[in-house]
């Protein structure tokens, strides 16, 4: 592929991904893959080029634009290489015309930047993210894992924890393979941590997904006690079992949930829990480092929807905890709306809870939770905050 075919492809990709942005489609990295997929001639030079001019645009327009060309142009007004290649050569985008406005820059989407909880911090919510692992207590220790990790940092406040620098190869070591690392970052170790999971208790993971918190908390149970991770998406759900088997976390029960009425399954449980864990679905806005395209995804009304269920969940799981029971509530967002807001009102609708600081040295005291953002802690952004019962 020529210069110029590279950014004529990654315009193309780009009206893919903000097609399926607006339409709830398939991810960038699942769109950029399926396209290389029918053009074998593209050599890894020419994949590399094309996904780097991809999310170069993605990451400084922030509102969804209204085509490839509109983005690739407002990078190409800033790199003044990228502005030479639409040439208009046979494979090549035409020339950008005087009156053809580019993509205005940005990090967050206008309409949510007044609610992100930390707007001075905005500018890190699209760094680079580091790769975090946890290691893993029931195979090996942290003494034992450091030597197969040179270039790692340990991470202050996670005794479990290790930082490796952005791209590596973490599934290529023995280490993962042998499930004596999971890569998790540090702020949902840190919300893990927080339930205060221990031999002989019932904790229920409630929105587990593929597991990656419930099997911290399986390590720190030691095996011992009952763990049920529930989710009300299968695909999801099925992904824990090998995940489990690699990690040595036996005894693990997964509670699939009919959604919109978890209560059929989950009524078995009503006032026994001794920790209840709500990692619940939320904006995503603070793994923006990560995900950039997902500022294009996120509209007012999904928020809305994202709130209301979030508030739903927390409803439902509330009658789980026996007495003196706790209850975990995290967000990987930063809007006040999901994290701040969403405890008060759960606290006025369930008088019999009560707030109990966050014993952790991370992260900053905020409404009655905990706050972690990618400047001040190094970690994806979250809000989690203790609930206790009675």
């Amino acid at each position: 592929m020529t210069p110029a075919a590279r950014v004529q492809a990654a315009i193309d990709l780009l009206d893919a991904i903000i097609a399926a942005a607006r339409d709830g489609g398939p991810a960038a990295d699942t769109l950029i893959a399926t396209y290389f997929k029918t053009r074998r001639y593209a050599g890894s030079k020419d994949r590399r080029a094309v996904r780097e001019h991809v999310y170069a645009a993605i990451r400084r327009t922030a509102d969804c634009p209204e085509t490839g060309r509109v983005a690739l142009i407002g990078l190409a007004r800033e790199q003044p290489d990228i502005a030479a290649l639409f040439d208009g050569s046979s494979h090549g985008p035409a020339p950008i015309m005087p009156e053809e406005a580019g993509a205005a820059p940005g990090i967050v989407p206008s309409w949510i930047a007044p609610l992100i909880a930390q707007p001075v911090e905005q500018e890190a919510l699209l760094g680079r993210a580091p790769v975090d692992l946890r290691i893993n207590r029931l195979k090996t220790t942290p003494e034992a894992v450091a030597p197969d990790f040179p270039d790692a940092t340990p991470i202050p406040g996670l005794p479990d924890a290790l930082r490796l620098p952005e791209g590596w190869p973490v599934e290529r070591s023995e280490a993962w393979i042998a499930g004596r690392v999971e890569v998790q970052d540090a702020g949902s170790q840190l919300i893990s941590m927080a339930c205060d999971a221990q031999a002989g208790l019932t904790v229920i993971d409630l929105c587990a997904g593929a597991g990656g918190k419930t099997l911290a908390l399986a390590a720190d149970m030691a095996g011992k006690g009952r763990l049920i991770a529930a989710d009300s998406i299968r695909s999801r759900l099925a992904r824990l079992a090998p995940r489990a088997e690699r990690a040595g976390a036996s005894g693990i029960e997964t509670l699939l949930l009919d959604q919109g009425h978890e209560g059929r399954a989950l009524d078995a449980f009503a006032g026994q829990a001794d920790i209840v864990l709500v990692d619940a679905p939320c904006s995503g806005t603070g793994t923006w480092r990560r995900n950039p395209e997902a500022r294009w995804r996120l509209t007012p009304a999904r928020l809305d929807r994202l709130v209301s269920e979030q508030a739903r969940i927390l409803d439902f799981a509330a009658p789980l905890l026996a007495p003196g029971g706790l209850l975990v509530y995290a967000v990987c967002a930063l809007t006040d709306r999901e994290g701040r807001d969403q405890v008060e009102a759960f606290l006025t609708r369930h008088p019999g809870f009560t707030v109990e600081a966050v014993p952790v040295t991370m992260g900053r005291v905020h409404g009655g939770g905990c706050l972690l953002t990618p400047v001040h802690d190094g970690t994806d952004g979250f809000f989690f905050a203790r609930l206790r019962h009675g």
